[in-house]
């Protein structure tokens, strides 16, 4: 189900809590959400759908890849880089890193470790900020 977007900065700078079983629901809403927004936004976090939970979609090519728990347990290659947010307006100056790890559970609630670079990675990594509460 599509849900509308959330701009309510003292709820976007909460930190998330951990996503169950139960949530693969809220999976399948980012996913809606996301593709009624392709054309603006390449990543959410539940947060940005008003549900204080970890978990993030982002778009990886044709496919959107959604990741719940996950965590960045590796990285490299810092970079300062501009970035914008459906939920805030105007950009932002942030680093990145242009190669990351991350440990997380597939919509079949298997853990996974995946590597990312590059435009992916920067993707990512602003959606795992948003799960700490940090807005660009």
């Amino acid at each position: 189900m599509e849900r509308p977007i959330n701009h309510d900065q003292l709820f976007l700078q909460q930190k998330a809590k951990a996503a169950t079983k139960a949530d693969l629901v809220i999976g399948q809403d980012l996913q809606d959400t996301l593709q009624a927004h392709h054309r603006d936004c390449v990543g959410m976090a539940a947060n940005m759908i008003g549900v204080n939970k970890a978990i993030i979609i982002v778009s990886v090519g044709p496919f959107n890849l959604l990741m719940f728990n996950p965590k960045i347990v590796q990285q490299s290659h810092p970079y300062q880089t501009q970035e914008g947010c459906l939920s805030l307006s105007g950009e932002r100056r942030t680093t990145r890193y242009q190669h990351i790890t991350v440990a997380f559970m597939n919509k079949q609630w298997k853990k996974q470790q995946q590597e990312f670079s590059g435009f992916t990675a920067e993707i990512i990594q602003h959606e795992i900020d948003h799960l700490h509460g940090i807005l660009i």
